[in-house]
């Protein structure tokens, strides 16, 4: 999707600056000369709306400075995805997979030449990119990918083929980043993954079927026939392996999810306050009463926690850094911090009540554009289970059995643990069932936000946000970890025969 529009962004502006007329700018389109709710609610976007969002080039802040970017910075970055979020949580996705996905990768790991040309026509041409990895059977399983390639020595070119789906951006990306598999000696597909830059004007990549997603109505999702042909200096370099790169692409991706639930996580506070303060019932605003209170104070839990996530990722996370092994850090950022969206998203429609049960308002919007990131770039329940594998791991490895020992002396949970003392003090049994994995993995997700939350309390955030939300995520690990000590499981019935209808019971 070339727009080829001039830059008409100072990339060299102060950070403020930069976000202040960022965010004027798409307060413009969406909320003075569009109308928000018809835009969001409509497939795709108007060409003039895109046109002018990157105008203002707000991927430069995921571009180096040696290539005219802004310097690859994570806090400008998140803090562009933040403000993009608050306006539109589709939009922000949108710039989250140009960035996280596409152009850190090729900054890290990119050869030269492709470094030089892919980064110039993002800043001058206003490209966009995305990555595929999904594949139509191989979804969670992606080391299983079908997607093949082979390499040829006369051309000093790569031909890729095979099928991915799900791809964001479908059929607008000027440039995707792709993943296959080479063959072994025998023909078969090897057990490494290589990552190739394909430019779309090359032509090769046959959109077979655009999906009818259910949110998110902005992006373009669909099935992708590839057969390309991708030049040799192309080819991402990785610096062990390519699944050790893979890991590190989607755990840096996941530490900077933050980057978006913030600025969403803020817009449901301020809408669901709004509404709240005017909305009268019983001859009294809904903010009177104690159980939409109870809402309102889990909603702002929520925000802070998640900015304590991006404050804890700008803070440790650049782009240099290796994160392939910072499992525990991204698993328990994205899966709890995107389950927070989606509660979030459930109060304030339960807040606004019949009216917001409507796609073209914030609150049923809001809440199926939410739910896919419970989904994508790792579903959240096999998240929870490899956190616990994680920690399952390091405790074997350091010879410890008692949970809380372990914890309190973990970085990513030495402070948090101190508070569950009584409840994490027991031996973690390492033979335990997959929905024990899970349970305990959500529990130790929410500790180390609760750990983030504290790092940010320490550093000078709202100290009466901060109290409200260790209390609201205090409780919630206390009955996440009661649940996991429970005893109590269910087990699935494979038929339901006769004797499983009521109205046979019924005598006449």
């Amino acid at each position: 999707m070339n727009l080829d529009v001039p830059s008409s962004v100072n990339i060299k502006k102060n950070i403020s600056s930069f976000l202040d007329e960022y965010k004027s700018k798409l307060n413009e389109l969406f909320s003075k000369r569009n109308d928000e709710n018809v835009l969001s609610a409509s497939r795709g976007l108007p060409p003039y709306v895109l046109r002018e969002v990157l105008e203002c080039n707000p991927l430069s802040t995921f571009i180096p400075k040696e290539y005219n970017g802004r310097g690859a910075i994570t806090s400008e970055a998140l803090s562009m995805l933040e403000t993009s979020s608050y306006q539109s949580l589709p939009l922000s996705l949108m710039m989250g997979i140009n960035g996280a996905l596409f152009l850190q990768p090729l900054a890290n790991y990119g050869q030269e030449e492709a470094k030089q040309s892919v980064f110039q026509k993002f800043l001058e041409k206003k490209n966009m990119g995305g990555l595929m990895i999904t594949e139509p059977d191989y979804g969670s399983d992606a080391l299983r990918m079908q997607t093949g390639f082979t390499y040829s020595e006369n051309e000093q070119s790569y031909k890729i083929q095979g099928l991915k789906h799900w791809a964001g951006l479908t059929g607008w990306a000027d440039y995707w980043l792709i993943t296959a598999r080479g063959y072994d000696s025998k023909g078969e597909l090897g057990r490494d993954i290589g990552f190739f830059v394909h430019d779309s004007a090359n032509g090769g990549i046959d959109v077979l079927e655009y999906y009818k997603n259910l949110g998110l109505y902005m992006l373009p999702y669909g099935r992708n026939k590839i057969d390309i042909h991708v030049p040799a200096s192309h080819r991402l370099e990785p610096r062990t392996t390519g699944v050790t790169m893979m890991l590190d692409i989607l755990h840096r991706s996941r530490l900077q999810f933050p980057g978006m639930s913030t600025g969403y996580l803020k817009r449901m506070v301020d809408e669901a306050l709004q509404h709240c303060k005017e909305r009268i019932v019983g001859g009294a605003s809904l903010f009177k009463y104690d159980q939409v209170k109870e809402r309102l104070a889990r909603l702002q839990s929520y925000f802070t926690i998640s900015s304590a996530m991006s404050y804890f990722t700008s803070s440790n996370i650049s782009l240099a850094q290796d994160t392939s092994r910072m499992d525990v850090a991204a698993n328990s950022i994205k899966s709890v911090v995107t389950d927070y969206m989606h509660e979030a998203s459930q109060s304030l429609l339960q807040l606004v009540g019949a009216k917001g049960y409507r796609i073209d308002h914030i609150a049923g919007r809001s809440m199926v554009d939410s739910r896919p990131f419970q989904i994508f770039e790792g579903s959240n329940d096999i998240l929870y289970q490899q956190i616990s594998e994680s920690v399952l791991k390091m405790m074997r490895k350091s010879k410890e059995t008692n949970l809380y020992n372990f914890l309190k002396n973990y970085s990513l949970t030495e402070n948090s643990a101190e508070y569950f003392k009584d409840i994490l003090n027991f031996e973690v049994d390492k033979r335990m069932a997959q929905r024990k994995m899970v349970q305990l993995g959500r529990a130790i997700g929410r500790i180390v936000s609760m750990e983030m939350t504290l790092k940010l309390g320490e550093s000078g955030f709202n100290s009466e946000m901060i109290s409200s939300s260790l209390k609201v995520i205090r409780s919630e690990i206390h009955s996440l970890i009661s649940t996991y000590t429970s005893n109590e499981e269910p087990d699935v019935i494979e038929t339901l025969n006769d004797n499983s209808s009521w109205l046979q019971l019924i005598k006449t």
